[in-house]
């Protein structure tokens, strides 16, 4: 099968399901599939799992596996690339030392990838989405965490020890810091997450009666969540529009420190919070204009993610096809 004709299998691994299809060589999926994780059933049976996704992704592209020249798989949590284990996961306990890559190539007799779920998510969308024409990128992922990946010239940058990436968690307060559910503090996902607005917001709430979010706390706990805090402040929200306001700096400041380090063609952010649209983006350009050196600062394209929940198995397929190929 020529470089052009080839396709891949690309799975991406969470918590609570995971999700895989067949991507051609040019980055076109072919229909997904979807099945419970089910971490607790313990490793072997996730492992089992994860094979049956791969196979079911086969059938719906209509394919055999004889047809598929590689397999990329992506998973969260803490692991050792290199050698293709999942370590010690908080969201897939009580799995340890999961040796996926070997098992899955083992199963199937085809070369197989293994990737960090938030690179993988990045190397798709450097691949087939919002940095498809450029040659370096950073991704944010805002959801309950803050994720991410850095992508130069075709390569993912997993880093030493496979921790490289992990921009969630870059410094952006050293004073009265706040806690990040990593344990430490002033990390920029306990600024920015969607988890986090939600908490700054539910904190300051109770100086700030005039608000329309207020009477929000006293309903269900998910009544007040991110996408009714950029709502009201989308509406005139003077409380809400501050709480908006403070999201955007603290994600200009990680923009910009990635900026000056790695000088990327482009800045992409991804995840729930991007239903704020463009006026939050906007928000966010302008003040990585006042921070960042002028020319990064005219020259990094600020952008949306376009993939949406697909990026991490396209991004796996890329990782795939970049161990088969060499290039994407």
């Amino acid at each position: 099968m020529s470089g052009n004709d080839a396709l891949f299998v690309g799975l991406d691994v969470g918590g609570t399901t995971m999700k895989a299809a067949v991507v051609d060589a040019s980055g076109r999926p072919a229909p997904s599939v979807v099945m419970a994780t089910e971490s607790f059933k313990g490793q072997e049976a996730g492992l089992e799992t994860m094979c049956e996704t791969i196979r079911r992704a086969v059938k719906a592209a209509g394919k055999t596996m004889a047809d598929i020249a590689g397999i990329g798989v992506a998973t969260p949590g803490t692991m050792d690339i290199d050698a293709g284990l999942i370590l010690d996961p908080p969201n897939l306990k009580p799995w340890q030392n999961v040796p996926v890559r070997q098992h899955i190539q083992e199963k199937f007799k085809i070369p197989t990838a293994f990737q960090n779920d938030a690179n993988a998510a990045a190397y798709g969308e450097y691949w087939v989405g919002a940095g498809r024409e450029v040659k370096s990128m950073v991704l944010f992922t805002l959801g309950t965490g803050v994720g991410g990946g850095i992508i130069i010239d075709d390569k993912v940058l997993q880093g030493q020890h496979s921790h490289g990436g992990e921009i969630g968690h870059m410094k952006i307060e050293l004073g009265n810091a706040r806690l990040c559910g990593c344990g430490r503090r002033g990390c920029l996902e306990a600024y920015c997450s969607a988890t986090s607005v939600v908490k700054r917001t539910r904190e300051a709430l109770v100086e700030n009666k005039n608000s329309s979010l207020y009477p929000l706390l006293a309903g269900k706990e998910e009544d007040l969540s991110s996408r009714a805090i950029f709502t009201a402040a989308a509406a005139g929200d003077e409380f809400a529009k501050k709480i908006v306001d403070g999201t955007a700096y603290y994600l200009a400041v990680g923009s910009m420190n990635l900026m000056h380090i790695i000088d990327p063609d482009a800045i992409v952010f991804g995840g729930g919070m991007t239903a704020a649209g463009e006026p939050f983006l906007n928000l966010v350009k302008q003040y990585i204009n006042e921070l960042a050196f002028p020319v990064p600062a005219t020259k990094t394209k600020i952008r949306y993610a376009q993939l949406g929940s697909d990026a991490g198995f396209i991004g796996s397929a890329a990782c795939a096809k970049y161990l088969v190929h060499g290039v994407l």
